[in-house]
């Protein structure tokens, strides 16, 4: 049990450092989990609900931005108001290609493209992308979410699907999505933070469901520790890009996603299960 809390928190830290930075979490757990698992089953869910921590830490940091006033007496808190309500809308409607296409081949997806061959490519060929995607000349249409129309936002959610093959990143598909439809860089972090909330939410919620009657207090215990330091974490990590692309690019990320990519590969060519890549 105190392994497994260990674990927990090793974990926990991980989902928090990699959930929003376009590198993909499951890249990262894929090679973590080889040394700090968890017993089997219990696993899979432990992965998919810690992310409420994460979509907790995007609620607390943009509280300022996600919650209308109380009243709507004035014109200033009248647009606030709007704003607010035009934000949690293109999220509604973004979300739906997600759900969606996961309703209709999730099951398929985790039976067939879960495996390590998938995900370095995945990691390798948005590296790529985000390379790419920087080195030519970005023209900004708008700076900022409410700039950004709902034909829009909802394209960003089609291209959003793509983080389903694993390895592919849901902050990756959206930042570049967003770009791609001319947003701001931080107008493309800023809405994929956003659209994480009911996406998130919804697999988090949906994974618990479906394994709340097996959950045991010490499963509890660790599910709610994870949860924790992955709130912590990711609330620091959203901080530090929000004030790193101030001034940055996406680039770094490009490149580390190749280096992850190798990496996978190389441990699962060569120092995993005798060598047989899975």
């Amino acid at each position: 049990m105190d392994n497994e809390l260990i674990n927990a928190v090793i974990l926990g830290i991980i989902e928090g450092i990699t959930e929003f930075l376009p590198i993909s979490s499951t890249g990262h757990l894929i090679i973590a989990e080889q040394f700090f698992h968890l017993h089997p089953g219990f696993e899979k869910m432990f992965d998919v609900v810690i992310q409420f921590g994460a979509i907790l830490a995007v609620v607390v940091y943009f509280r300022d931005r996600l919650f209308p006033p109380l009243r709507r007496d004035t014109p200033e808190k009248l647009e606030k108001f709007n704003e607010v309500f035009s934000i949690w809308f293109k999220s509604a409607i973004a979300v739906i290609p997600a759900l969606v296409i996961g309703g209709l081949f999730g099951k398929k997806i985790q039976d067939h493209l879960f495996n390590h061959w998938v995900v370095a490519s995945a990691l390798f060929i948005g590296g790529i992308i985000l390379i790419l995607l920087e080195r030519k000349k970005h023209i900004a249409k708008f700076d900022d979410v409410d700039g950004m129309s709902f034909k829009t936002g909802f394209l960003v959610g089609v291209i959003q699907c793509f983080a389903m093959i694993p390895g592919t990143s849901r902050s990756a598909a959206t930042i570049i999505g967003g770009m791609l439809m001319g947003a701001s860089r931080k107008a493309a972090a800023e809405f994929s933070f956003f659209l994480a909330i009911p996406t998130m939410a919804a697999a988090s919620v949906y994974s618990l469901w479906k394994y709340r009657i097996a959950m045991t207090k010490e499963e509890w215990l660790v599910l709610g520790i994870g949860t924790a330091v992955s709130f912590f974490v990711a609330w620091g990590v959203i901080a530090f890009l929000m004030n790193y692309i101030k001034t940055r690019t996406f680039s770094i990320f490009g490149y580390y996603r190749i280096v992850l990519a190798i990496v996978v590969v190389d441990y699962f060519m060569f120092f995993h299960n005798g060598g047989i890549f899975q």
